[in-house]
C-alpha cells in the first residue's frame, strides 16, 4: 500500500480506473433511461409519423375542433326531432258502443288522436240503421271548447 501512496502515476491511474467504471455505470443507467423514453415516445408519436411536437398537438386540436361542430350539428339536430315528436299525434285510443239503445249493435265509435302536450282532435261516428252521421271535435291541452259526450271523453282519457 505504500508503493500506491508513493507512486502518483499509480494513485492517478486507480482514480481513473474507479471513474472509468462509475462513468461506464452512469451511462449505462443513462441508456436504460433513454430507452424507456423512446419507447414512450414511439407509443405517444408511432401513428403520427412525425417528429414535431407542435404538428401533432396542432392536428389534434383542429380534429377535436371538427368533432366538436359535427356534435354541436346532431345536438341541434336531435333537439329538432324531440321538438317535431312532441308535436306529432302519436297516441291514439277508439271506444266502440251503442249509441241508440233500442239497436243491438256497437257501430258507433269515437277515436281520439293526440299528442304529447294532449292536443288533437276526436272523431265520432254516430251509426243508426238509416245513415252514420261523423263530427270531428278539435282537442287542445286535452279539453274540447265543444261539449264532449262520455264515450268521447272516454277516448280522450285512454289516449292520454
Amino acid at each position: 500500500m505504500e508503493e500506491w501512496s508513493s507512486n502518483p502515476t499509480v494513485g492517478a491511474a486507480v482514480v481513473i480506473v474507479i471513474g472509468v467504471i462509475i462513468m461506464v455505470l452512469w451511462v449505462s443507467a443513462l441508456g436504460r433511461k433513454l430507452k424507456r423514453l423512446r419507447k414512450q415516445y414511439v407509443e405517444v408519436m408511432g401513428s403520427f409519423g412525425v417528429s414535431n411536437m407542435e404538428e401533432v398537438i396542432t392536428g389534434l386540436k383542429q380534429t377535436i375542433a371538427s368533432q366538436q361542430q359535427v356534435m354541436d350539428r346532431q345536438q341541434q339536430e336531435l333537439q329538432a326531432l324531440k321538438a317535431q315528436q312532441n308535436e306529432m299525434k302519436g297516441k291514439v285510443s277508439v271506444t266502440r258502443y251503442n249509441a241508440f239503445s233500442e239497436q243491438g249493435n256497437n257501430l258507433s265509435f269515437s277515436i281520439a288522436v293526440l299528442n304529447e302536450q294532449k292536443d288533437g282532435y276526436v272523431l265520432t261516428g254516430i251509426y243508426n240503421r238509416d245513415n252514420t252521421y261523423v263530427y270531428a271535435k278539435p282537442i287542445e291541452k286535452g279539453e274540447s271548447v265543444h261539449p264532449l259526450s262520455p264515450e268521447e271523453r272516454n277516448a280522450i282519457d285512454q289516449a292520454k
